[in-house]
Order: C-alpha cells, then sequence, then structure tokens
C-alpha cells in the first residue's frame, strides 16, 4: 500500500510551512496553540489563505478541499505551535454541524464570517453535573411564542469570555427521555443575561469560563436542526471533534524539548532512556497514521464513529506519557514554565471530547460488537 501524498498534497504543505515562516508572529508559538493560543489577527490571515472552512462548499466561503488536505493544513499549524484557538471550534465543528443540519439563512450568515476567521465560537455542552453525561444536562429553552427563553449553567466552556456566539444544547422537552428532548441553538453572545465568569487552570492559564443563562431570549430561528433531536446530531458531531490531529500533537514541542535535552544531558548513552523516547515516537508514528485514517474515511462519505473513538483514547492517552517522561527528564526544572504547564494540564486530555472509558465503551459496542 503506497502512503505517500501527491504532489499537489506535498505543493500544499510546502505552501503552509513558507506562509508559517512569514506569518506566524515571533513569540506567539504555543504548546497547545489550538486550546490557548488565541490571535483574532492570525485567524483572519488564515481566512485570506481560504484554509478556514477547507472543505465547504464555496458559496459559503470555503474552498471544497480535501479532509486530507485540511488535515494536512492543520499538523502543520500544530507543529508550529500558531495560535489558531480563535477559529478553532468554529472550523471543526460549528461549521460541520451547520452544514448537516443549519438551515439555509444559517449557513448563509455564519459560515462566511467562520471562513473569513471573524467569528469566534464558544460551544456550551458541559455543565457542572453534566459532563460526560452530557443527557443529564438541565439547562432549559422554554418556547415562549417566537423565542426560546433559556435559564441555565455551562461550565468548562473554551473561550466564552472572547466569543461572538454560543452553540449551545438545551433541554427542550423535560418529560421527554433524557436523550430525547435535548435541541441545539445559536446564541450571540451580546444577548442580555447572559453572563461569563472565568476559570482558571491549575496551569494558570484562562481559557475555560462558566456561562450563566438567565430569562435569555432567542429567536426561534436560532434553533439548530430539529427540536427535541438535539443528541442524535451532538453525537456526529463529536465524532469530528475526537479524531483531529490536535489530539496527538498538544505534547509534541514538549518531547522536542526532552528528547533534545535528553541527548543534551547524556541519557540517551542509557539503553533504557533510549527505548522509553524510542517507543514514544514509534507511539506518534502509529496515532498520526491512525488519523490519517480517518481522513481518508471521510473523504470516501464514512462517519469515522468508532475509529474516532479509538483515535481519541490512543492518542490523549500518549499525550499524557509525553507529560509524565518530559518532568523525569527535566527533574527539577519542571516544576515551572512549559513542562509544569505541560503536566498540570495532561489530565484533561482524557476527559475533554470525552472520557476513554465512554470511549472504550463506544469502541465496544459499535467497533467489536458487544452487547450493551
Amino acid at each position: 500500500m503506497d502512503f505517500a501524498l501527491t504532489r499537489s498534497e506535498e505543493a500544499l504543505r510546502a505552501d503552509v510551512r513558507a506562509f508559517l515562516r512569514d506569518a506566524l508572529p515571533a513569540g506567539e508559538e504555543r504548546d497547545d496553540g489550538w486550546i490557548v493560543g488565541f490571535s483574532r489577527e492570525f485567524s483572519r490571515a488564515l481566512g485570506a489563505r481560504g484554509w478556514i472552512g477547507y472543505t465547504w462548499p464555496r458559496r459559503y466561503g470555503g474552498h471544497e478541499g480535501s479532509y486530507l488536505e485540511r488535515l494536512i493544513i492543520t499538523e502543520e499549524l500544530l507543529r508550529a505551535g500558531a495560535p489558531v484557538g480563535a477559529h478553532w471550534l468554529a472550523d471543526r465543528q460549528i461549521g460541520p454541524a451547520l452544514l448537516a443540519y443549519g438551515s439555509e439563512e444559517q449557513r448563509a450568515e455564519i459560515l462566511p464570517g467562520i471562513a473569513r476567521g471573524e467569528l469566534v465560537f464558544c460551544i456550551g455542552m458541559s455543565e457542572p453535573n453534566a459532563g460526560s453525561d452530557l443527557a443529564s444536562l438541565r439547562t432549559r429553552a422554554v418556547e415562549a411564542g417566537d423565542f426560546f427563553v433559556i435559564d441555565g449553567h455551562k461550565i468548562w466552556t473554551t473561550n466564552a469570555h472572547t466569543a461572538d456566539y454560543c452553540y449551545l444544547v438545551a433541554r427542550t422537552d423535560p418529560a421527554a427521555p433524557k436523550h430525547k428532548g435535548v435541541s441545539e441553538f445559536l446564541v450571540d453572545m451580546r444577548t442580555p443575561g447572559i453572563t461569563v465568569r472565568p476559570i482558571v487552570d491549575m496551569a494558570g492559564e484562562h481559557h475555560f469560563n462558566e456561562i450563566f443563562f438567565e430569562d435569555v431570549r432567542v429567536d426561534r430561528r436560532c434553533l439548530v436542526g430539529q427540536q427535541n433531536r438535539g443528541w442524535y446530531q451532538i453525537v456526529s458531531q463529536l465524532d469530528y471533534e475526537r479524531s483531529g490531529i490536535e489530539r496527538l500533537l498538544s505534547n509534541l514541542r514538549v518531547f522536542e524539548a526532552a528528547r533534545a535535552r535528553a541527548r543534551e544531558s547524556g541519557l540517551t548513552r542509557d539503553p533504557l532512556w533510549r527505548d522509553r523516547l524510542a517507543a514514544i515516537e514509534t507511539r506518534q508514528a502509529i496515532g498520526r497514521w491512525l488519523i490519517y485514517r480517518v481522513a481518508w474515511l471521510l473523504t470516501q462519505g464514512v462517519v469515522p464513529n468508532k475509529e474516532s473513538a479509538l483515535t481519541k483514547a490512543y492518542a490523549t492517552e500518549l499525550e499524557q506519557d509525553v507529560a509524565e517522561l518530559a518532568g523525569q527528564i527535566f527533574g527539577m526544572e519542571s516544576l515551572c514554565g512549559r513542562i509544569a504547564r505541560a503536566i498540570t494540564f495532561a489530565p484533561s486530555y482524557t476527559i475533554m471530547g470525552g472520557t476513554s472509558t465512554i470511549l472504550r465503551n463506544i469502541i465496544a459496542l459499535r467497533g467489536l460488537g458487544l452487547p450493551a
């Protein structure tokens, strides 16, 4: 089997690298650039190149490129530590969700702005008592004529403090079974009744937030897809969220630094340390091909449900091992700086986007066909 990219795909990779050499601001490189790297200016520059919404129809500002080409672009951005957080959620999840379930009015209004790198989205899913068990959410949206009135509380909401819109999940039928009474909404963050409070994580960074909704009135046209069918829409959206190369490259630059330190300090003369470093590199190569396989499946029109679950579980557990290895190599130096940040943030990798336990359930049920 030939795993080589085509000439046009290799040319695209070279084009992205050349762009980054000129456009990436000095000092803006970040580990986990898709989470904590935020620059509206950089996102607009990417939008001007047509690299946001890359696979979308041209009439919505897209490029109509392939999923594999999109993966090449995102891989190069993350390897370089580019600050892509301003458009990341909108490009990865909101656009595909609107293309699949949104109205023509919603697509025409929202997608071109995302593709230009002008709109920042947050996603209102998790709640204090409904994180992994999302279907237990309590935020409610009550019909009131041409409006829905939203009341509730969301937590761990990335970029809510800078977002233009929230893609909100709320309960619209409290009497229905918990998976059947949920709907999705586009909510303008300037709407009265919305309060955002910061959450500073263990690494001392602020990207998470709480959002409180009090009598927030949103027009009925902000409903995405079918009322009370939101759960089934969410499940397909998570397949896009879980399988991206960001799940593998969050700690790549940390590993490269640790490997360089191991060589400088002479650790690599020890066969045990050489084996540990080689094992990480081997697992990274495997994870990369798992992710490229998902992109290939998408080009074939296959929804990569079990494949996405497997890829995320594999890659995020590897990311945690990278942080641990880096801490051991840097020793006391890992008490502060980028290594300390990697260590303290590492537990989140196997929580956000679906815990490893839930992902293994998906693999068992939908991949192996085991009984529930």
